[in-house]
């Protein structure tokens, strides 16, 4: 069991991320299953464990997205070649590139990793963490 239930970042653009995510965690089996107002839930089997969202929210006022501070986030993949398609759909969807696909020794002998900057500067990431 994961220790997480849901995370949520904070975008200045809903639509436009919107889009983007879409593009992005498809290769991952992920999808779009649910939408509040301004906010984007996405994950598997119709349970929303990633969210992104146009603030404020309830607890937050205006100037506390003023600039949107960035954020690090991995998403799980199955495979390589999962962590691969990821990096290329990220690429195509408007994201910037910060670490192509490959090993990460540094993490541990079977850390497979890309790295992308999103549309908002939050470093999202792909990992497997095996041979797969």
């Amino acid at each position: 069991m994961s220790l997480v239930d849901h995370v949520s970042l904070f975008v200045a653009d809903y639509e436009r991320s919107k889009a983007f995510y879409v593009r992005v965690l498809e290769p991952l089996g992920a999808q779009l299953i649910m939408e509040y107002g301004r906010a984007a839930g996405f994950g598997h089997d119709r349970k929303p464990d990633f969210w992104i969202a146009e603030g404020p929210a309830s607890y937050q006022t205006a100037g506390d997205l003023s600039p949107i501070t960035p954020v690090h986030l991995a998403f799980v993949a199955r495979s390589r070649a999962q962590v691969d398609a990821f990096y290329a759909a990220a690429i195509a969807a408007g994201g910037r590139d910060f670490g192509a696909p490959g090993l990460r020794p540094e993490y541990h002998a079977q850390y497979y990793g890309a790295f992308i900057l999103d549309l908002d500067g939050h470093n999202i990431e792909a990992v497997v963490h095996g041979p797969g």
